[in-house]
């Protein structure tokens, strides 16, 4: 016995047995609640039995627009790897979209440190005057007179 049919064996035991509590518990029903019930039931298996027509009536249809194929790219009719190309298409569009934006980031800090190195190697004053203690205050009283 395979695993699809245990398992349909054990699902079809389950609502044997719901559907055994249930009709224990529906002879203490007040009559009013079993009268409403009943004409709920037959309510849902009227609605049960249109849709079944309705589908039935609407399958034909579908098999006729299922038997062209809209988009064949070379293999003809629904191809599995087309399938999970387009569902992961989104994906490698995101991996893709968030690779650009980091190397722009990259960039962007490589011509910031760049504008920094260039401001610095262009000044008068050596780069080791900017790390001297004795050079910030310099800086500092110049700006406070």
């Amino acid at each position: 016995m395979d695993h699809a049919s245990n398992e349909d064996a054990r699902v079809a035991r389950f609502g044997l047995r719901v559907a055994a509590g249930l009709n224990e518990q529906a002879q203490t029903l007040p009559a009013n609640v079993a009268e409403r019930l009943s004409f709920a039931r037959e309510q849902a298996l009227m609605k049960a039995r249109n849709a079944r027509v309705a589908q039935a009536q609407a399958a034909p249809a579908s098999v006729f627009v299922r038997s062209g194929s809209a988009l064949s790219l070379g293999r003809g009719g629904d191809s599995p790897r087309w399938l999970k190309l387009t569902s992961l298409l989104p994906l490698i569009l995101l991996v893709l979209g968030l690779a650009v934006i980091q190397h722009s980031q990259w960039y962007e800090q490589i011509l910031a440190a760049a504008e920094i190195d260039t401001g610095l190697l262009s000044d008068k004053l050596p780069p080791a005057a900017y790390g001297d203690p004795g050079f910030k205050e310099y800086l500092s009283d110049e700006q406070t007179e």
